[in-house]
């Protein structure tokens, strides 16, 4: 691997405290664009002006890559060539005065509560570890918010029911406590004494594990998630990122401050939560009919 990729890569999680995954993905398109200059390129990577990385642009997009794609893409080379230019190993950032791509912006439909509750009662509700522990992932995601990464990195010690609250740790590992309801809190009870009785290795300290003892992948929260839903929705995303978007949607709602729903959600800034207000927007026409004056009389 080139030094220099390696060294961003250290940057990125002893520095950045960026995610196991997102180091992955940033350093595999560092490496994808350093593979195309030395391929297409009679210039260095260290030397590449802004009018090259147009050349690796419109490459990406016309093998067929989505803005999106291409914008995160363009992310992960232009932190890179930031820390390069940190190292005075160039001259300036050559992406510094670039613009994303524009994209359009997908408002992703909640589950109703209707939904959400028909998944919860029609659980199996046996006594059961795996029926347990199914009905513990899917309360988790709902009633905390958390994102799959979030639930799959919960330990046991995380839980403190006498203050009750959860402290989850989110990206760049900041830590963030949240409210315990009282029927969440007796589902983990239960959990926890099953999960007990099976014997698991007392250093395995990660709170979902399957029936053998072994901590769960993402790949199964997916699925576990997308099919309890599927028997009861028929929206197209039925994944843990929408049963997240769900609950913030169903706190706004019903009244719940933004600015608290950001803290719950863990977002660095508003912006990154303001994108559920545009999924409650038929809440709020609902809200002015029934409430504002001139409105009621124009029914």
């Amino acid at each position: 691997m080139n030094v220099d990729v390696q060294k961003y890569i250290d940057y990125l999680v002893k520095e950045k405290n960026f995610s196991p995954k997102t180091v992955q993905v940033y350093s595999v398109d560092v490496r994808e664009f350093l593979l195309f200059v030395s391929t297409h390129m009679e210039v260095s990577y260290l030397d590449v002006e802004y009018d090259h990385l147009r050349l690796w642009i419109v490459d990406l997009s016309e093998r067929g890559l989505s803005n999106s794609t291409i914008n995160r893409k363009i992310s992960a080379l232009k932190s890179f060539y930031a820390f390069m230019y940190r190292l005075k190993l160039v001259a300036q950032n050559p992406l510094k005065l670039h613009s994303s791509l524009r994209v359009e912006k997908k408002i992703q439909i909640p589950f109703s509560i209707e939904e959400v509750r028909e998944v919860l009662t029609g659980m199996d509700q046996a006594d059961r570890f795996e029926a347990v522990r199914d009905r513990v992932i899917v309360e988790l995601l709902y009633a905390l918010g958390l994102r799959r990464a979030e639930l799959l990195s919960l330990e046991v010690g995380d839980l403190d029911f006498f203050s009750n609250v959860v402290r989850v740790t989110g990206k760049r590992n900041k830590v963030r406590l949240i409210p315990l309801m009282p029927a969440v809190k007796k589902l983990l009870v239960q959990y926890l004494e099953l999960r007990s009785a099976l014997g698991v290795d007392p250093s395995l300290k990660v709170l979902i594990i399957s029936k053998h003892g072994n901590k769960v992948g993402e790949t199964f929260v997916y699925r576990l998630i997308n099919n309890y839903f599927s028997h009861v929705s028929s929206k197209e995303k039925k994944s843990p990122h929408v049963l997240r978007h769900t609950f913030a949607t169903h706190l706004l709602n019903n009244g719940a401050d933004i600015n608290a729903i950001k803290e719950l959600l863990g977002h660095a800034s508003l912006s990154s939560t303001q994108v559920y207000a545009h999924s409650s927007l038929d809440q709020l026409k609902l809200v002015y009919q029934n409430a504002h004056p001139r409105a009621k009389k124009d029914k």
